[in-house]
């Protein structure tokens, strides 16, 4: 069987992007897109903030104070100066508002950061550290002693390809029909909808007939936006799945069981993490270009018969 019927035409019929988001500050509240740019490291301005705990550096997620999907981020002023674009954090049903530089210049870093080191994930790598001050009201609504930190310039790399703060690879891509599917299920236990918030997807895809849910897990090459001028991405693994879907963004509270237990029922299908069910792809670009909600998205490769994305093999550097 050819995996690869040739090397111009896609392996299943073309589809498109239905949506975009990107989480600015880790573990917070994203932004819904109709348009964005892709980078090697990932969509534009995602995953360059996180939280680190004051005293230790370590970074803060959802997995240890759900209180951070309250946290809503949003990008204001965005126009031909990048200069005037801001990223504003504030809390969810209250007055706290804080404004800072989407993209901040040296000599705004020097200004009103130092440069220190952070923790994530085993890897000890520098950010810029914003002050106490600023930090303070999410330490009040945190209620722990945490700062607030923007990427520093040392690179943390995975696969050779420089990412912010994601926890593996720079882009995570979803599907529509496989969150429906998993919604079908969980109706069937008389629990709500869940949407792809719960699972921080970056790019959302909507699969063709012909190829029904959970057919990502064979995709191997994307191509986003054509023959001559679109950009080919790399799907290099499964996504694993810990508790994090179990918190409803809305509300930060989590789920005592689902979807963890309807996943762990069926999704338990990478033989490199067997312990953890799987959700979403995990991809690296090849290229930079624009994305926008509508585009074309081509298969142009799957994995060959017999052969299957296993986690954690071929990831390169650990991060």
């Amino acid at each position: 069987m050819l995996e690869k019927l040739n090397p111009f035409g896609p392996a299943y019929p073309a589809t498109e992007i239905s949506a975009l988001y990107i989480y600015p500050v880790k573990s917070c509240r994203g932004i819904r897109l109709n348009s964005a740019q892709l980078t090697r490291e990932g969509l534009d301005l995602d995953r360059k903030w996180m939280f680190v705990d004051a005293k230790n550096h370590h970074f803060q997620t959802i997995r240890q104070i759900s209180e951070m999907t309250l946290i809503d981020t949003a990008i204001i002023n965005a126009g031909a100066n990048l200069e005037d674009e801001e990223l504003v954090l504030s809390i969810h049903d209250t007055d706290v508002k804080i404004s800072i530089p989407s993209r901040p210049t040296k000599q705004w870093l020097e200004e009103h950061t130092e440069l220190d080191r952070v923790e994530i994930w085993g890897r000890n790598v520098d950010a810029y550290f914003y002050s106490a001050e600023l930090s303070k009201p999410f330490c009040d609504f945190l209620k722990k002693d945490v700062r607030l930190v923007y990427k520093g310039p040392e690179k943390r790399t995975f696969r050779d390809t420089s990412v912010n703060f994601p926890d593996v690879a720079p882009i995570l891509v979803a599907s529509e029909e496989s969150l429906a599917e998993l919604n079908s299920r969980l109706a069937e236990k008389d629990e709500g909808e869940i949407t792809y918030e719960r699972f921080r997807g970056n790019i959302i895809v909507r699969n063709s007939p012909a190829q029904g849910p959970w057919s990502e897990d064979r995709w191997k090459t994307l191509r986003i936006g054509g023959l001559v001028s679109g950009t080919n991405v790399d799907i290099v693994a499964r996504a694993a799945r810990c508790l994090v879907p179990n918190v409803n963004p809305d509300t930060a509270v989590a789920h005592k069981k689902e979807p963890w237990t309807t996943l762990m029922s069926y999704r338990r299908v990478d033989p490199g993490i067997t312990f953890k069910p799987c959700f979403g792809m995990l991809a690296c670009p090849r290229t930079g270009g624009l994305l926008e909600v509508g585009m074309k998205v081509e298969v142009t490769e799957v994995m060959p018969e017999g052969t299957e994305h296993v986690y954690g093999k071929n990831f390169g550097k650990k991060l």
